[in-house]
């Protein structure tokens, strides 16, 4: 029996989902040179049941990232290029005339959306309506075309990837499309030690093989027993506090209830350069992600030192800056890190 059929094979445990995760971190990390932090977070995403924004410049391994996940999960893999005429039937598929037995009947094309692992490469650059064509995908794992609901399989994961620096012919996501991607993973540029690695690896005679980690035929079996193992790390309620609070405190309007009194949340930072905060779904972005921690921990309760660790990727993206944040070049990223700071300190 291969490794890939045992480990199918086995019932897997808590004990048991740090070593499968490191394994097909392992697998990526054979193509993917450095950004460990990035694919960390892009795996916690996938067994958190959430959808993952990935920002970065060109040529940083965006898309590479996405592909060798796909082979080391063993699972169905589609990428939409987002472009500007592209339609939102181009993304979930269409109905067709065919003939059948002399008789004319409608049938059903699925578009390159039905797959386990969809990447939608630069999405900004498509119209919000073509944008919006994955929403209920995201949300409801189902796609509606022409009055007809088609179910998708899970496990389901979207990526969508950003180019932060090419913003003519571009269209901004709504507040409330980035509200539906669980965390957002940045991509920077690689060190010089992590670039001759690269340069030499993909510059050679030989390209590195990667293993699949699931048998086939079972990968998608074996995932969703993985994500319900995470649903079921335990959550003492004053961590479950904390991370409401977390999420409360980045919402400007805090500064304000109790009647006036200003309220022990309020970060000064918040209050000058955000006009609306994290949404509910970003308390829920907190847990899940902290849960996936604990788990690569063999912990079966999550720490206050777990929701800290995931609070940038969970709520950079749904922080709605003004334009005084802008003009003083302030970043989500560092208003995050001063609520972090602030409900910590309020604990403590």
């Amino acid at each position: 029996m291969s490794e890939a059929a045992a480990i199918a094979a086995e019932r897997v445990t808590i004990a048991d989902f740090a070593r499968l995760f490191r394994r097909i971190q392992g697998e990526v990390h054979k193509v993917i040179v450095g950004h460990e932090q990035a694919v960390e977070q892009l795996l916690s995403a996938l067994f958190a049941g959430g959808h993952v924004l990935i920002e970065g410049v060109p040529g940083t391994g965006k898309t590479t990232l996405v592909k060798v996940l796909g082979l080391a999960l063993n699972l169905s893999f589609n990428r939409i290029q987002f472009t500007v005429d592209l339609m939102p039937a181009d993304i979930t598929g269409t109905r067709v005339i065919l003939s059948v037995d002399g008789r004319r009947e409608f049938s059903f094309q699925p578009g390159p959306i039905f797959a386990h692992l969809l990447l939608g490469d630069e999405i900004n650059r498509a119209t919000p309506k073509t944008q919006s064509a994955l929403l209920e995908a995201m949300a409801e794992l189902q796609v509606t075309v022409a009055g007809t609901t088609y179910p998708l399989a899970p496990p389901y994961f979207v990526m969508a990837t950003l180019n932060p620096i090419e913003m003519e012919g571009t269209y901004p996501l709504p507040e409330a499309q980035l509200d539906r991607f669980l965390f957002k993973v940045q991509l920077g540029y690689p060190g010089e030690r992590e670039l001759v690695r690269i340069v030499s690896s993909t510059t050679g005679p030989e390209q590195a093989g990667i293993e699949p980690v699931f048998a086939a035929g079972e990968a998608a079996e074996r995932i969703e027993e993985l994500k319900r193992l995470v649903r079921e790390v335990m959550v003492a309620p004053p961590i479950e506090q904390y991370a409401v609070r977390m999420v409360r405190a980045t919402q400007p309007d805090n500064a304000r209830i109790m009647g006036g009194e200003r309220s022990a949340l309020a970060v000064d930072a918040v209050n000058r350069y955000v006009s609306f905060g994290a949404s509910p779904r970003g308390a829920q972005a907190l847990i899940l992600g902290a849960k996936v921690r604990a788990m690569l921990d063999a912990r079966a309760n999550i720490s206050y030192e777990d929701i800290d660790s995931i609070a940038a990727a969970a709520l950079e993206h749904r922080l709605m800056l003004n334009y005084a944040a802008h003009s003083d070049n302030v970043s989500a990223g560092h208003i995050v890190e001063q609520v972090v700071r602030a409900v910590r300190a309020a604990r403590d």
